[in-house]
């Protein structure tokens, strides 16, 4: 009730730069907000997609964006794990499963498979990097003037948080938003599925001089009680360890705000 049950869909903005990762059902919410706030002027908009997961491609349909003619929408990720992403992407608005077919939105969409992992949109300067999870999933690093923010919405930390290559990318982030949906029992009943651990997710982001982390990728099973656990259970590591990370789990409206 107070983290909310959407799947995910994140929101990023520097000045006109309007970045979103994942598309996930919380697009659905996003897209009425932006509708009220833009009303009838042009929307410019990317999207981010760290995989073709339905939970994070789901809220696609029900963008409210997509049927304005004044939204060009550019829509980044890599292939499917057996499609293209334009298969992915279009073929969920199929007649079978939805009545609006994607060739007769009224919107500009451009949908581009990343070849390049290093990439800028506007002021906002965005890297890729492979993520542990079954198919092909990535997570993104994206440096903006007002602060650094690392999105990895499902991937497996190795334990203890030891992974160089991951350090390096993550390192001195502002905010990292981080796969952490077990705690350490259930990690092991769930050991390979491609999702994170708060312990390893802690270690992880102390190693790398993180700033801020966010738990995410909530299980649907966890309710607001557990997440909290998980919460103080996340601080407390930090606090045994000495460490200056600040930890939130992350919830519905949460707003974070970067530089001065």
């Amino acid at each position: 009730m107070r983290y909310g049950g959407n799947t995910t869909c994140v929101e990023i903005r520097h000045g006109k730069d309007i970045v979103i990762l994942d598309g996930g059902t919380g697009l659905r919410e996003l897209g009425l907000a932006l509708m009220a706030e833009f009303k009838k002027k042009p929307q410019n908009l990317t999207l981010l997609i760290s995989h073709t997961h339905w939970d994070h491609i789901q809220g696609l349909p029900f963008f409210a964006p997509i049927y304005n003619a004044r939204c060009r929408l550019r829509i980044c990720g890599c292939e499917g794990a057996r499609n293209s992403l334009v298969t992915a992407l279009t073929g969920q608005m199929e007649s079978t499963y939805f009545p609006v077919p994607f060739s007769k939105l009224p919107s500009n969409i451009e949908i581009e498979e990343l070849r390049d992992f290093n990439f800028a949109i506007g002021n906002v300067l965005v890297r890729a990097k492979r993520a542990n999870h079954p198919g092909v999933t990535v997570g993104y690093r994206l440096l903006t003037p007002d602060g650094l923010i690392c999105f990895f919405p499902d991937t497996e930390p190795r334990p203890g948080g030891d992974d160089r290559d991951m350090i390096e990318f993550i390192r001195d982030a502002d905010v990292l938003i981080l796969d952490s949906q077990y705690d350490r029992a259930e990690y092991k009943q769930h050991t390979g599925w491609g999702h994170g651990c708060v312990d390893d997710s802690v270690a992880l982001a102390l190693k790398a001089g993180v700033k801020k982390l966010v738990l995410f990728h909530h299980d649907p099973y966890h309710d607001d009680k557990r997440i909290d656990a998980f919460l103080k259970h996340a601080r407390n590591l930090v606090k045994k360890l000495r460490g200056k990370l600040k930890v939130e789990a992350a919830r519905e409206g949460m707003t974070i705000q970067l530089g001065g």
